[in-house]
């Protein structure tokens, strides 16, 4: 049991560090062939704190494996809301931009609710549904470069990745995206793999690891620009980020998972008598909490302690659940 948990502990750590050089070495290269600014902050920096989710759900869904597949994405969101922003919204709840988040917020929640209508209503998913999600990952992608565009403002606040403004050399750069892209793969092999021993081992299904272990590690990321925000006085950025993570896990990480192999909603886990609990507690919780989230900043144009702490007690009771019922 102890081997497993190392390696488990492994993959997070090449996750990380794997993004780190594959977002360093991507950008590096992208401002080499004088790409605009604004463009390497909408897709390469954007993409690149997600790109441990996408690596683990493509992984497990290679393997078969939809527990941790459908799992790691809905738990990612779950986890970025209810823990991540809710940490930073605690710490420094203040005034926010409705403009900056009212475009991601509509996708998240046309995505969110699509694909929540589709699991109540199917039970799973198709790979022309996978195809279809990523070509709205890419629309995405599109008109919010072009609103940054028209809106400089906002792409200031969307917070472009800082450099220390030193050209490395090109082999470095090219070095730097191989290897954090073969880590970031290793390191999702690692996850899988040995997410689904600890799972056998303690005698839970596999996409109760996947809601929180491995949802909260490739989540890792995430809480580290929320607490570099925090300490810069930057809350507003963290919320942004949190916002698009949360439409790439469905739109990106899940659509990639499912085009590569479709998958039913995972049924391991039942309440009330046999009911799905994906269907009743996972699907509703990711809505919710985002609901919670985002509703007072697009109505109010702030965000207050108590939503914070709400949300951390939300995601406590969440974790006790998976665990303990």
């Amino acid at each position: 049991m102890l081997v497993p948990i190392l390696l488990f502990l492994l993959g997070f750590a090449l996750l990380i560090k794997g993004g780190d050089w594959f977002v360093d070495g991507a950008v590096g290269i992208a401002r080499r062939f004088h790409l605009p600014e604004l463009l390497i902050g909408a897709t390469i920096v954007s993409i690149g704190t997600t790109l441990p989710e996408v690596m683990v759900s493509s992984q497990a869904a290679m393997q078969g494996n939809a527990g941790i597949s459908y799992g790691n994405a809905i738990g990612s969101i779950i986890c970025n809301t209810s823990l991540i922003a809710a940490i930073t919204i605690t710490v420094s709840p203040g005034k926010v931009n409705p403009k900056s988040f009212s475009l991601p917020t509509a996708f998240f929640f046309a995505a969110a609710l699509s694909y929540a209508g589709i699991a109540w209503a199917l039970g799973g998913f198709q790979r022309w549904m996978g195809f279809a999600y990523l070509a709205v990952f890419v629309t995405y992608m599109l008109v919010s470069t072009l609103q940054m565009k028209r809106h400089p403002e906002l792409a200031e606040e969307g917070g472009e990745d800082e450099t220390d403004g030193k050209a490395r050399p090109f082999a470095l750069e090219l070095l730097l995206l191989v290897i954090g892209a073969a880590a970031i793969a290793l390191g999702a092999r690692f996850l899988v793999d040995n997410g689904t021993l600890i799972a056998a081992a303690l005698g839970v299904p596999d996409s109760v690891i996947g809601l929180t272990m491995v949802a909260l590690g490739t989540s890792l990321p995430e809480l580290i620009t929320a607490i570099t925000s925090l300490i810069k006085g930057h809350g507003s950025l963290s919320l942004g980020n949190i916002i698009g993570a949360n439409l790439f896990n469905i739109v990106l990480v899940s659509g990639a998972s499912i085009a590569i192999s479709p998958f039913a909603i995972p049924a391991e886990k039942t309440v009330l008598g046999g009911i799905n609990s994906s269907l009743v507690i996972d699907l509703p919780l990711m809505l919710g909490v985002m609901a919670i989230m985002c509703l007072p900043a697009l109505i109010k144009g702030k965000l207050q302690r108590w939503q914070g702490i709400l949300l951390l007690c939300i995601y406590a009771s969440f974790t006790v659940y998976q665990f303990v019922v």
